[in-house]
């Protein structure tokens, strides 16, 4: 945790109190404890030798000494004890000296037999508290050896009460030097604080002034914030504004941008990016390693061959999910800071898609036209054989000869109207017009193709008098394709309905039929130009009619789709803008 100034400034200076105080204490406490010691020492050695004074005036037995030792031990209030010098204990003022140890061990004794007089404190456990012991040698072989020990009782509760007053003093004197001390830490530190609270309110160039009010060195230091921020605000405008045009671009750039560091983690990915991966389902991806965020093994090994070799990686990639086709190029970023690598992803997918529409359409075309061409030389080849001589003969095949260019004619017009109605040079005539009047026009031109195939033509208007915004003439072309398509692919006895609908701000006109159905695989590209399903390749067309349906339909802002079933039958569908 992190301490404040004033606390800082305060701590200090109460610690020092507080030391000094237990130093004092402990060095009083000491020399309070000797002095009281030597005093007792001095006073008891007197004693001692009182009683000797009085121990020569009588006989050496054991009544005179144990009169002598209760009777001066009430008067010196001390515990009186009598020793030979083999250490028996001869009397003692408290004890039974029969029940008492021998004494010659003990320290105050042996330091009286040596030197003439001794002293030792310690625990007794006879009495159950310190005691201090004086022992005392006549140097008379005829006189015992005088101890005199009192307790220390009071002496250890003066020496507690010292220390008590000086914890006390010592207390009082660290809270009175920390209140000091924090008033003396607030009037240095407020002028700081001041500044601190002026720095973190920093927001705009009009707030850059740095004021501070107290000492001089406080105000130079904020006069140094004031120039610091002042230019730092400058800096960080600039560069704010940098970054925010960076990230307009990245945010708007159709390529996909992703950079990482010298660690592989993700430092940068703009939405074109997310989008081209298939990031969305995951969350934010920055500050994770890349092995997290993407799971293309293309993407990685290509990453990784870029680490390894330094150099720069291309290849392709494939997102099956999308169905998108992407370049990716990994560079490595050096000279900078921020090392490490950028993936730069550029979707592909709509140029390969033009790519192969293009080499579909020159096949298909091809092949549309390889046909009609190889009957036109067959035909011709038969007339330079000889079959011109037979007018017959050459009457027939130049008959087949003009169903051929009949086909190639309507081929070519309609890759011609195909062409200007995708590039929009067919002017769309939006006018109201009612549903019923679309579709008379078709079904009355085909009710004699219908009635010889013996198929059932009917019409279903809910409501009736339903009105569209559309271009009659266009959108007859649509109808009369759909229903031509549906009566040459539905067998003989068979039924063709037309329908239509209000649907919101639509109108959907729907064309069924009870035909030989489409096979599913066909149905993603049955309008694409020149495509047929293996069983419409025998009954002729061009492939393109439904192809051309689809631009007009899309020309009105309307839509157009197949429900179908192998086998029972196609439902087509388009819709148009409600009058």
């Amino acid at each position: 945790m992190r301490l404040g100034m004033r606390w800082r400034i305060a701590l200090p200076y109460m610690t020092v109190v507080l030391v000094a105080s237990a130093v004092l204490g402990l060095y009083l406490s000491q020399e309070l404890h000797h002095a009281l010691m030597e005093s007792y020492r001095v006073r008891l050695l007197a004693e001692a030798s009182l009683v000797r004074l009085f121990l020569t005036e009588g006989p050496a037995e054991p009544d005179h000494l144990r009169e002598v030792a209760g009777r001066w031990s009430q008067q010196l209030d001390s515990r009186l004890t009598l020793i030979n010098r083999d250490g028996v204990v001869l009397a003692d003022s408290h004890f039974d000296p029969a029940a008492m140890d021998n004494h010659l061990a003990r320290p105050e004794v042996q330091e009286a037999l040596a030197e003439g007089a001794g002293a030792s404190a310690r625990f007794s456990h006879t009495t159950g508290y310190n005691m201090l012991y004086v022992a005392l040698d006549p140097k008379d072989t005829a006189l015992p050896i005088i101890r005199v020990s009192a307790s220390l009782q009071e002496i250890d509760a003066g020496i507690s009460r010292m220390q008590t007053t000086l914890m006390a003093t010592a207390l009082g004197a660290s809270a009175l030097v920390m209140a000091l001390s924090f008033v003396l830490a607030d009037r240095i530190t407020r002028p700081l604080r001041r500044l601190t609270d002026r720095v973190l309110s920093y927001r705009s160039s009009s707030e850059r002034a740095m004021k501070a009010e107290g000492y001089d060195e406080v105000q130079s230091l904020a006069d140094a914030f004031g120039q610091m921020t002042s230019e730092l605000g400058r800096r960080v405008d600039a560069l704010a504004e940098e970054r925010n045009k960076i990230a307009l671009v990245l945010a708007h750039l159709n390529d996909g941008v992703l950079i990482t560091d010298s660690e592989g983690v993700v430092h940068l990915i703009n939405p074109a990016a997310v989008r081209l991966l298939d990031l969305t389902w995951q969350s934010d991806p920055i500050g994770r390693p890349l092995m997290e965020v993407v799971g293309s093994p293309s993407v990685l090994e290509a990453w990784k061959r870029c680490r390894e070799t330094g150099q720069e990686q291309e290849t392709m990639i494939e997102v099956p999910d999308r169905g998108a086709f992407v370049r990716l190029v990994v560079s490595p970023i050096a000279g900078s800071p921020l090392s490490g690598e950028m993936l730069l992803l550029q979707d592909l997918t709509q140029v390969r898609r033009l790519e192969s529409v293009r080499r579909d359409f020159i096949s298909n075309i091809s092949h549309e036209l390889r046909t009609p061409l190889a009957s036109l030389k067959a035909l011709v080849d038969t007339l330079q054989d000889g079959a011109l001589e037979d007018p017959t003969a050459a009457r027939n095949f130049l008959q087949r000869m003009e169903i051929e260019v009949d086909s190639l004619t309507q081929m070519v017009q309609e890759l011609l109207e195909l062409s200007r109605i995708e590039s929009g040079q067919v002017p769309i005539r939006l006018a109201p017009v009612l549903v019923a009047e679309l579709l008379a026009g078709p079904l009355e031109h085909l009710q004699p193709q219908a009635e010889r195939a013996r198929l059932e033509v009917a019409v279903n208007l809910v409501p009736d008098g339903l009105t569209v915004l559309a271009d009659q003439e266009r959108t007859r072309q649509v109808i009369t394709n759909l229903v031509h398509n549906a009566i040459k692919f539905t067998p003989p006895g068979g039924r063709i309905s037309v329908s239509a609908i209000r649907a919101g701000d639509e109108v959907v006109i729907a064309v069924a039929d009870t035909g030989i159905g489409i096979p599913e695989k066909d149905l993603p590209r049955i309008f694409e130009r020149f495509y047929k399903a293996d069983r419409a390749r025998a009954s002729g067309g061009t492939g393109l009619g439904l192809a051309i349906a689809k631009h007009i339909v899309q020309a009105h802002g309307g839509r157009i789709w197949v429900k179908s079933q192998e086998g029972a039958g196609s439902t087509f569908y388009f819709t148009l803008p409600a009058a």
